[in-house]
Order: structure tokens, then sequence, then C-alpha cells
């Protein structure tokens, strides 16, 4: 069967938001040296956890761990890429998170500080005929169980920028989602990782939940 069939009918398994039998979502590892591994412990599992008790979500408490070039990933409708240094897709890689992204899957990419100048160019192999598009504050992926008038919360400094939010908006559709000067992932760790603020954990997964609500309603 075609990978996009394949998606597209587990994804219509998820009739309603919310009202669905147990899923999963998914960390992605990729190749190249990078940290993919970086929020491995807690980041996602919490971030579930939210979603679970706040969205009334029914995701699976166990975080799925996929290789970008296999054929699991169409198992999972929401997925999660991090780190900090260098990413490396080869040609097989970036045809099956294409046609992942195309059959209705979601990717959320979080920039730990330091992946951009990788992560960008090899995006651009995966859709070599879209750009990085900067999302506007009015998008709905800012405004779904929480507000957040003004984007991306900032989470953590770095290099004292302000937070942005890009997409990749394929036939009108956004498929993923990039997170860049604003370290969601990191906001979702426990509290002791990175000693962030009780009001920045919970400004991190609170949009973390957003952008649950957004991929599995649109």
């Amino acid at each position: 069967m075609n990978k996009i069939i394949i998606i597209l009918v587990f994804f219509l398994s998820l009739t309603s938001f919310g009202q669905t039998s147990s899923y999963q979502i998914a960390l992605l590892k990729y190749n190249g040296g990078g940290d993919w591994y970086a929020n491995l412990e807690t980041s996602l599992p919490n971030l579930i956890s939210y979603c679970n008790k706040n969205l009334k979500t029914n995701i699976n408490e166990e975080q799925g761990i996929v290789d970008i070039g296999s054929s699991e990933i169409f198992n999972y409708p929401f997925l999660h890429i991090t780190g900090h240094g260098n990413i490396v897709l080869n040609g097989d890689e970036t045809e099956n998170l294409r046609s992942y992204l195309i059959g209705g899957g979601f990717l959320h990419i979080s920039d730990n500080y330091g992946m951009d100048k990788f992560l960008r160019p090899q995006m651009k192999k995966v859709f070599p005929e879209l750009e990085f598009v900067e999302i506007p504050y009015s998008h709905p992926i800012y405004h779904q169980k929480y507000n957040f008038n003004n984007g991306l919360p900032k989470i953590h400094e770095h290099d004292e920028n302000p937070p942005q939010g890009f997409g990749l908006i394929y036939e009108g559709r956004l498929v993923c989602f990039y997170d860049f000067e604003c370290d969601l992932g990191d906001g979702w760790e426990d509290q002791e990782v990175h000693n962030d603020s009780e009001e920045n954990r919970l400004k991190s997964l609170k949009m973390g939940a957003n952008l649950i609500q957004y991929a599995f309603s649109e």
C-alpha cells in the first residue's frame, strides 16, 4: 500500500480530537552527529502528560523514538525533532519525510541552539519548492486552547533575539512548525534539568499543547 494512503487511513482513524483510541507521538532520530537525544528523558513525556490532563487527549504516555528513514514514522501523527548540532538526511530519508508530511503528518522542530544552519538546508531537500515563512501571530496555531497574542514565549535567552515561529506550508496546510530562539522542548523538561522558572515552563507546555491540538484538528 502506498505510504501516503497508509498515513491517511491512520489519521482518519483519529475520529475527533481527544476522543480516540490511544496513539503515540515520537521523537525523531537523525544522522550527522547532532544530539537528537538532547531532551530525551522528560521533554515529550511531560508534554504528553500535560496534554492528556488539560486537553483530555489520550496520547500514549510512552514517547515513540523513530528513525527518519523508517516506515514506522507513518505510525505517528506528530513528530518532534530537536538538538544543537549537525543533521544530515540522505535521499531515502528525505523522500520518507516528504511522503509523511504530504500524507497528513505534522513535524515540530525545536532548535535547542546551533541547529538552524544545519537544519534549513536539509529541510530544503525535503521541500525544494518551499521556504520557511514566519507564522503570523494571528495564525490558529497561536490560538488553540491557549492564546499567544505575541507569538512564541521566550524560554531560553541564547542570543537574546526575539523568539520566532517559522513554518513550511504545503498546498495551504502547515506541515512543519519550527520554533527558533525559543527552545520549547527545553521548557517541557523537568524543572531541575535547566532550572527554568515555573512561569516559563507553563508557557512552554501551553504552547506545546497548542501544537498538539492544532496538528490533530487540521
